[in-house]
């Protein structure tokens, strides 16, 4: 197994990690802001649903960061990341060119993000990580 092999699950796994705690630290930071962006998309119950969020980003975040669970971390970061991007980024609903634009890069970016989550997914966490300590380290082949 290469070096690259060895360590981009983990540097791609903190780099998600960091990526998805630094937003739940954002909106928590914001908590009015972020209700106050909810209900103008018409989301109900804001402050409940962006409290269960910030838990999930957190849990994610860290289930990534320790490759522990590591899978079903990414699965709960990549369903936040639809369903925000559905929800919060619905560009093809704004008719002002410009505004749409903007929007549309959002959800483009959301959909990165998510696909790098479903890489997670399907091909682990890699050999550093908590759910891999005991099998042995890296087969060889």
């Amino acid at each position: 197994m290469s070096v690259s092999e060895l360590l981009s699950p983990l540097v791609g796994r903190f780099v998600f990690g960091w990526f998805f705690l630094s937003q739940a630290m954002l909106y928590a930071g914001d908590w009015e802001g972020t209700i106050h962006l909810m209900s103008y998309r018409g989301i109900p119950g804001a402050a409940f649903i962006l409290a269960v969020a910030i838990l999930f980003l957190v849990m994610g975040s860290l289930s990534l960061i320790f490759g522990y669970h590591a899978r079903y971390g990414a699965l709960i970061l990549f369903t936040i990341t639809i369903i925000s991007m559905v929800t919060l980024h619905d560009y093809w609903l704004i008719p002002d060119a410009a505004s749409r634009a903007a929007e549309h890069q959002l959800f483009a970016c959301h959909a990165a993000i998510a696909g790098g989550l479903l890489m997670l997914i399907g091909l682990g966490p890699g050999p550093f990580a908590v759910d891999n300590a005991g099998k042995g380290g890296p087969r060889k082949k």
